[in-house]
């Protein structure tokens, strides 16, 4: 009875392969593991094989060792040598994170710093808290500093040489 059913699937086979193909596709798209990608594809390429492959190949034995040997092939093939696409990429190291992003940059004194070392710098057009890295350097206003690190919203500067 199951013999019957597959030797009547073969008809249409085709779009039978399609339709698993894209069934397995969608749910991929649910799941993002990626490896449902490659037995989609490995589907579609046996309704290739189905549509093209003389008659004596694609009985439904034909066609389910052919789906067999592709899904673990393309399988395989997903989990070793395209690896490196399920990696996420980061995103850049400053994005979204204003203060890391002026690290490095030079920008001057808006004010004479306090004995503690606070005072207030302008980078670019914006006006910025600041401290003196080591908390004993004397910056006037005007002085031109660097930006050497930041803690929470307060630039850590020195004077530039």
């Amino acid at each position: 009875m199951l013999e019957e059913l597959f030797t009547h699937l073969t008809d249409v086979t085709v779009w039978h392969w399609l339709a698993l193909g894209l069934l397995l596709f969608g749910i991929e798209m649910m799941t993002g593991t990626f490896d449902l990608l490659m037995i989609s594809i490995a589907a579609w390429t046996t309704a290739v094989f189905a549509w093209l492959a003389p008659d004596s190949l694609t009985n439904w034995q034909g066609q389910v060792l052919f789906f067999g040997a592709a899904s673990v092939a393309l399988f395989v093939l997903g989990r070793t040598v395209l690896s490196g696409m399920r990696k996420t990429t980061p995103e850049h190291p400053t994005l979204n994170k204003r203060m890391d992003s002026l690290v490095g940059q030079r920008g001057v004194a808006a004010s004479d710093f306090s004995v503690a070392g606070q005072g207030r710098v302008k980078i670019g057009d914006t006006v910025w808290g600041a401290e003196t890295v080591d908390g004993s350097e004397v910056i006037h206003n005007g002085d031109v500093v660097v930006v050497e690190g930041t803690r929470m919203n307060t630039a850590l500067v020195r004077r530039s040489a």
